[in-house]
């Protein structure tokens, strides 16, 4: 039987070592070939021993995915597309199926590298703005899954991993269980070592996951994807905001204000003609001053097919001039990645509306 090794913590490779009648300190020489030297051939894997070389070769799966296709920006943003083998099949070498895709990016800034993972294939949510909800759900990623796109982005050049963002492809809270298992393991110093400050859930805004996350114990940044300063707008460009009003995710996110001292950053797409007039800026004045937060302005980014439009420069930084004049912190996001579609919202399965 095959045992993937990203499904694994510290404390569960120990215990496969074990199994295997290997010393529990081989564990961490493996993870410090993977991680740190981005070794998954264990021949080279040169101060490990032959029995646990070879145990790997026979019973321990390290990249399950297969890239696809890999495109870099004249940002120099890198996107992968990469296949996951069909579910249930951890009886055997996992089989690939090229439908079952996500993209994740790299993103390099003087100071940081940030790693833009997906948390789901397609998104159930259904974003009308949104090319990730063109291919429909295709169900979750694991855990190991996840942290599998942060090890594969971690070792394409140009140094380690200082942030992650879950910011890719679906709706992390909808997959809850598989999203803080990976943190968990992300955050483990011989793994990728992110500080909990340096991790960030996006999400559409689930109140019940909201406040379930509460008692996780690593208090990540948030940020809610909001897109709209009221209700009916927010319907109309969000289909899941059906189920739960814009009072309904403040009340949650005061909730994680108090428990974790951490402001929530608000993420609104700015559509021309849609909700970047003035008075959608009054509007949303009156929605931040609800809560402990500051604000992204991002431009939408085209997506072939929908009926959207970018806005001007002038129309934003009206917008922006709006919540300034009322003393809230309004950042102008730079799209990154937008000639290989790797910006907000234009990742996609590519390999599935290609075929």
């Amino acid at each position: 039987m095959f045992v993937k090794f990203f499904d694994l913590d510290l404390a569960g490779l120990e215990t496969w070592c074990l199994q295997h009648d290997l010393p529990k300190f081989t564990a961490k020489q493996l993870r410090n070939w993977v991680w740190k030297h981005g070794v998954l051939d264990p021949e080279h894997m040169t101060n490990v021993s032959a029995k646990a070389r070879l145990a790997m070769q026979e019973h321990l799966t390290l990249h399950e995915s297969a890239v696809i296709t890999e495109q870099l920006a004249s940002d120099g943003t890198q996107k992968l597309l990469t296949a996951w083998p069909k579910p249930d099949q951890s009886q055997t070498l996992p089989i690939l199926d090229t439908s079952r895709a996500t993209e994740c990016v790299m993103i390099p800034t003087e100071s940081r590298r940030t790693a833009c993972v997906s948390s789901q294939i397609g998104c159930p949510v259904g974003c009308k703005f949104c090319a990730t909800g063109l291919g429909g759900h295709d169900g979750n990623l694991t855990a190991g899954q996840i942290v599998e796109q942060v090890h594969r982005l971690s070792h394409l050049g140009g140094g380690r991993i200082t942030n992650l963002v879950f910011m890719g492809m679906g709706e992390p809270l909808a997959n809850y269980q598989a999203v803080t298992d990976a943190i968990r393991r992300l955050h483990e110093p011989d793994a990728a070592g992110l500080g909990a400050r340096r991790m960030t859930i996006s999400t559409v805004g689930l109140p019940p996951a909201i406040r379930k996350l509460l008692e996780f114990e690593i208090p990540v940044k948030l940020a809610l994807s909001l897109h709209a300063p009221t209700d009916d707008l927010r319907r109309e460009l969000i289909p899941w905001a059906a189920y739960s009003t814009i009072d309904d995710l403040l009340d949650a996110c005061s909730a994680w204000f108090d428990r974790t001292g951490r402001e929530i950053t608000l993420e609104y797409v700015l559509l021309a003609g849609v909700n970047d007039q003035p008075e959608h800026a009054h509007a949303l004045v009156d929605v931040v001053r609800r809560l402990r937060g500051s604000v992204n302005l991002l431009r939408w980014n085209e997506v072939d097919g929908l009926p959207f439009q970018r806005p001007t420069d002038e129309a934003v930084i009206r917008f922006q001039r709006v919540l300034k004049q009322n003393n809230i912190n309004a950042i102008i996001r730079k799209s990154r990645g937008r000639d290989i579609a790797a910006a907000c919202g234009q990742l996609k399965h590519e390999s599935k509306h290609s075929a």
